[in-house]
C-alpha cells in the first residue's frame, strides 16, 4: 500500500484537455492497471478511446480518480463502498473532490505568483 503521509502530495493538473492513462498513472501515483480496474468498477470512469484502443481521460476523469483513491486509500472505503459513495444523492457535494478541487486551485495560483515575480 502507500504511504498516507504521501497521499496527499499529488502533483498539480496541467491545463491540458486530454491525458493519457501514463498521465494520469503519474497524476494521480496510481499504476495503469490499477486505472483500468477502476474503470470495470467505477462506472463514472469513462475516458475516451480513439485509435487502437488508446484511452484519453479528461480533467474531470483526472479529478475523480483522485477522489477514488482518496476514498480508497485514505479513508478506508471498499470498492463497494466508494462506489456507493461516488454515487450517492450527496456525490456532487462530497467534501472529498470539493478539497481536492481548492488544494488543486492553491498550487496553481501559487504557481501564477511565482511567474509574476519573477
Amino acid at each position: 500500500m502507500l504511504d498516507p503521509g504521501h497521499n496527499n502530495e499529488l502533483p498539480p493538473i496541467p491545463g491540458k484537455r486530454y491525458f493519457t492513462i501514463g498521465e494520469v498513472s503519474q497524476l494521480c501515483d496510481v499504476k495503469p492497471h490499477v486505472l483500468r480496474y477502476w474503470e470495470q468498477e467505477f462506472p463514472q470512469l469513462k475516458p475516451v478511446k480513439r485509435r487502437g484502443n488508446r484511452r484519453y481521460y479528461q480533467r474531470q476523469d483526472v479529478l475523480t480518480i483522485r477522489q477514488i483513491r482518496a476514498l480508497l486509500y485514505e479513508q478506508g472505503f471498499t470498492i463497494t463502498g466508494a462506489r456507493q459513495r461516488l454515487e450517492g444523492s450527496d456525490a456532487k457535494e462530497d467534501q472529498t473532490q470539493f478539497k481536492l478541487l481548492v488544494k488543486q486551485m492553491i498550487v496553481e495560483l501559487e504557481d501564477v505568483l511565482r511567474v509574476l515575480k519573477s
